[in-house]
C-alpha cells in the first residue's frame, strides 16, 4: 500500500502508521516530493486535533511550528502551526511570525514521530531533527497527543 490520500477519510490513525511503517525512508521522501505531498500534510496535522490530549497540556499555551522540509524544487518546504490554548489544539498552514518552538525536520522523520516509530529526542540528537526556542515545549509535544502505533 502506499500513501495515497484518497484513502485518507476511510483509514484509521493506526490503518495510516502501519501503511508508513511498511514504507522505506526512500519511498517516503519519494512520495513527500510529488503531487500528493499537501494533502498528505494536511491530512496528517489535520488529525492532530483530535489526538490531542488536553489532560496532558495542562495550562500549556504554546505555538509549535512544524517546518517539513524534501519538497519539489520549486516548493522545498511547508511550515505548519499547531498552536496549544485553553485546553485545545488548532492548526494553521499559515504560520505567524511568531512560535514557542519550531522544529524542522525531513518527511521520514517527520513520518517516525506522526506514527510513534521515532523517539523525537533520539532524531534531535542525532541531527534529525533541528529545533529552535523552547526546547522543554518542543520535548513535551509528543506526550500530548494520543499518537498512534503500527
Amino acid at each position: 500500500m502506499d500513501l495515497d490520500p484518497s484513502t485518507f477519510e476511510s483509514m484509521t490513525p493506526q490503518e495510516f502508521a502501519r501503511t508508513v511503517k511498511a514504507m522505506s525512508d526512500n519511498e517516503i521522501a519519494e512520495v513527500m516530493r510529488g503531487e500528493h505531498r499537501v494533502p498528505i500534510l494536511d491530512a496528517i496535522f489535520g488529525r492532530f486535533p483530535e489526538l490531542f490530549r488536553a489532560d496532558k497540556a495542562g495550562a500549556l499555551s504554546a505555538v509549535i511550528q512544524f517546518r517539513i522540509t524534501g519538497g519539489p524544487d520549486d516548493h522545498p518546504h511547508d511550515t505548519y502551526e499547531v498552536v496549544i490554548d485553553d485546553g485545545a489544539c488548532s492548526i494553521s498552514d499559515a504560520p505567524g511570525e511568531q512560535f514557542d518552538a519550531s522544529l524542522m525536520m525531513a518527511p521520514p522523520e517527520f513520518t517516525k514521530i506522526a506514527t510513534g516509530r521515532g523517539n523525537p529526542t533520539m532524531l534531535v540528537m542525532r541531527g534529525k531533527i533541528k529545533v529552535k526556542g523552547d526546547i522543554a515545549v518542543a520535548a513535551k509535544f509528543p506526550t500530548l497527543f494520543d499518537i498512534p502505533k503500527a
